[in-house]
């Protein structure tokens, strides 16, 4: 399927624990003032790329912990990275987790989920969630992979389990 990306981290440390492979999707709705990837808003930026290229990366680093889906808004291109996600999942080479940011909350994506949007595809497939809008005021650098105080880092599988959001500060 096809992407719209901003770029790639192959090798990061700072977008979750271990080393991540980071993919940049190309738009976003927030805006948030002070965004770290301001470049990411334009929907009309980036380039286009296949997630099966995409796969072919990450499956060949094995030292990789997983992979990250950042920004600009994955929750924009829910299918093409939930598919992503799930090749990855299935992958038997070396364990990888995934992990989403997104400027909306995790209640947000399941109080609007749908066919068409298709977040509950995407978050299905997600392990750890960092949701909520960067917010410059409560900017802090002291918070392990998140930006501002309000966001959280979310265990997805047990948040649906659960029926509403758990964090999971512990494994940070």
């Amino acid at each position: 399927m096809q992407l719209k990306i901003a770029g790639f981290a192959q090798d990061s440390i700072v977008d979750g624990p271990g080393i991540r492979f980071t993919v940049f999707t190309q738009g976003c709705p927030h805006n948030c003032p002070g965004c770290h990837n301001p470049q990411t808003h334009d929907f009309n930026g980036g380039s286009i790329c296949d997630t099966d290229e995409i796969y072919e990366k990450v499956i060949s680093n094995p030292m990789l912990d997983g992979i990250t889906l950042s920004g600009g808004e994955p929750f924009c291109q829910c299918k093409p990275l939930a598919e992503l996600a799930r090749k990855i999942h299935e992958f038997k080479g070396f364990p990888l987790n995934v992990i989403a940011y997104t400027g909306y909350t995790y209640e947000y994506l399941i109080e609007n989920a749908n066919d068409e949007n298709g977040y509950m595809d995407l978050l299905k497939e997600v392990d750890f969630l960092i949701d909520g809008p960067f917010i410059l005021e409560q900017r802090s650098l002291e918070l392990k992979f998140r930006g501002s105080a309000n966001q959280r880092y979310i265990d997805v599988k047990q948040s649906l389990k659960q029926g509403k959001a758990v964090t999971a500060d512990d494994m940070l």
